[in-house]
């Protein structure tokens, strides 16, 4: 599955742009702020129903327009083109639409492109809070398993409900209807706890091999699952914690506060790692991801690389890039700041089936000498 045609009006400070695509290697070069990173934003966009880097909607739309579009035409293994089409206006409710016809839940088109981004912010996994490394988590189960999604969903609807419960006076609380939502985020979290226990399980051998490859060396790296259900049943501890939970007002057990522990020759990385370190890290996790997902959805992902080579050392750069460049890999989107270092890249690889792109002040232009 490839991305044959992209079509953008007001994303951000794209104003207008119309794409035919390599359904190999597509690389963008531009200074930095000229559009380059909004472009592959668009593109997550027709995946997650969603911008990589803003979570508001309004902030998308390109300055002093009302709205803004996105429609791309995707092309599958039999030949059968596909086309997501979305529209943002101000103050409405977006609209999402596969083959002109409008989903009722957008959590339905999750999985359907299944896409792998690797940028700078991927820093946030290692240095971030343990939200950013639970939603890597759900992100990549939910893009194959749709029943983790859903009950993802469920989850954190009970979990509201008990919240808002709790932030009643005590003599207020119905313990009835309490007990109905503690069951229900019991249900839910024991499910999404063995998913994501299975996930990381079977995800560590393939990040290890990855961070090896890109790396060249020694260095051993690891991930701990780290959930207070490994402990005990959650439904025995929402109880046990529901003085204190009365007290701050909200719900201080459960899947909600898992964590990823990310380990550098058993020491925590968020410590003990060097920025070409990290960035390799984060680098591995997202190539294992796209790896997993190959394993377990019917079409090869999107991959993304927006601006990931600085801070690493030529050798880790060349080694990134014969891994993308192999059959594996499906259709690859590369944005970079310098098209010399690009050129002698792919020069190494002997790699000709590539377009080229200009990005300068919100338009792009392909680059044919």
């Amino acid at each position: 599955m490839f991305l044959r045609q992209l079509s953008i009006i007001n994303y951000k400070n794209l104003s207008q742009i119309e794409l035919d695509l390599s359904p190999k290697l597509n690389c963008f070069i531009g200074n930095n702020g000229m559009g380059k990173t909004n472009l592959l934003d668009a593109i997550y966009y027709l995946s997650f129903c969603k911008s990589h880097t803003n979570p508001v909607d309004s902030q998308i739309i390109r300055h002093n327009s009302d709205f803004c579009m996105l429609q791309g035409k995707y092309e599958f293994p039999d030949h059968s083109i596909e086309e997501v089409f979305c529209a943002i206006r101000r103050r409405q409710k977006k609209q999402f639409k596969r083959n002109k016809k409008e989903y009722e839940r957008l959590s339905d088109h999750i999985g359907f492109i299944p896409l792998v981004m690797i940028s700078p912010a991927d820093n946030e996994l290692i240095i971030g809070g343990s939200d950013e490394r639970r939603r890597f988590m759900d992100m990549v189960i939910s893009q194959y398993d749709k029943n983790y999604m859903h009950s993802l969903i469920r989850y954190n609807r009970a979990l509201q409900q008990r919240n808002i419960i709790l932030k009643n006076e005590e003599e207020n609380i119905d313990l009835s209807l309490l007990e109905i939502w503690e069951e229900q985020i019991t249900d839910e979290g024991m499910f999404i706890f063995k998913k994501r226990q299975a996930f990381i399980d079977q995800f560590i051998p393939i990040f290890n091999r990855f961070y090896t490859l890109i790396s060249r060396s020694n260095e051993t790296v690891s991930l701990n699952y780290i959930s207070q259900l490994k402990e005990s049943d959650l439904n025995l501890l929402l109880k046990k914690n529901r003085k204190k939970d009365m007290m701050l007002g909200y719900t201080t057990i459960g899947i909600h506060k898992d964590d990823l522990e990310m380990l550098l020759n058993d020491f925590p990385i968020k410590k003990t790692g060097s920025q070409g370190q990290n960035k390799t890290f984060f680098v591995s996790m997202k190539l294992a991801q796209f790896h997993f997902l190959l394993e377990t959805t019917k079409n090869k992902p999107l991959l993304l690389l927006d601006d990931i080579f600085d801070r690493l050392d030529s050798s880790r750069v060349e080694e990134i890039i014969k891994l993308v460049l192999e059959n594996e890999f499906g259709q690859i989107f590369i944005s970079d700041t310098n098209r010399k270092s690009l050129d002698k890249m792919l020069e190494k690889t002997a790699y000709t089936d590539y377009h080229l792109y200009s990005v300068k002040n919100g338009y792009i232009n392909q680059i044919t000498d």
